[in-house]
């Protein structure tokens, strides 16, 4: 009995003995704590400030025109309506010249509006006597005239048939533009005028 708790004890001091040294047996350098490097002394630098900026400011937002006002911008703007011509002003007497080319006889006459004048074998009827109205290029006289070859009546023998020989507009400004085309008379127009009035007696 006595061995027994003798051998008991024994056991008991020896795991404690171990205990003891398992405490006290050198811990391994990599185990120990290592010492903290000391903190340098640094002085902060000091933290500067920037100034606010303000963002630059942001695009205005593109509106879009209206339909009808970019229907507007490309459809061309209307012309302007044309102004009307201005209307010739007639007169009531042409003044005409006459030459005989055989005879080299001029003779300048003045031939009422409607009335028949002759000048030799030619009779000369006046229809119309313009002058060219303030908005046309060139100023000019314009008559539509009649002339029809008839020779004088003879005593005693039948007086012939008139053969026409020119009907058209003569231009005082342009002769050769529509002239008498005649073997033996030339004539052509020089203005047209109003009549002189009656003088009163």
């Amino acid at each position: 009995m006595r061995r027994r708790a003798l051998i008991l004890s024994l056991g008991l001091a020896g795991l404690a003995a171990g205990a003891v040294v398992a405490q006290t047996a050198p811990e391994s350098p990599a185990a120990q704590p290592q010492p903290s490097p000391p903190t340098p002394l640094v002085t902060p630098a000091p933290i500067l400030e920037l100034p606010d900026i303000a963002p630059p400011p942001e695009p205005a937002p593109e509106i879009d025109e209206a339909p009808e006002q970019t229907q507007a911008a490309r459809e061309p703007e209307p012309e302007p309506e044309p102004k009307p011509p201005m209307k010739r002003a007639r007169y009531d007497v042409a003044i005409i010249q006459a030459l005989d080319k055989i005879s080299a006889e001029t003779i300048r006459f003045e031939a009422p509006v409607g009335q028949p004048i002759r000048y030799k074998s030619l009779v000369f009827t006046v229809r119309a006597c313009e002058l060219a109205a303030p908005d046309e290029q060139a100023p000019d006289a314009i008559a539509y005239i009649t002339i029809d070859s008839q020779p004088r009546p003879r005593a005693g023998l039948p007086t012939p048939p008139p053969r026409q020989a020119y009907r058209g507009w003569m231009y005082a400004a342009s002769p050769a533009l529509h002239p008498l085309e005649h073997p033996v008379y030339d004539a052509w127009l020089i203005t047209c005028r109003a009549s002189a009035p009656a003088s009163g007696s």
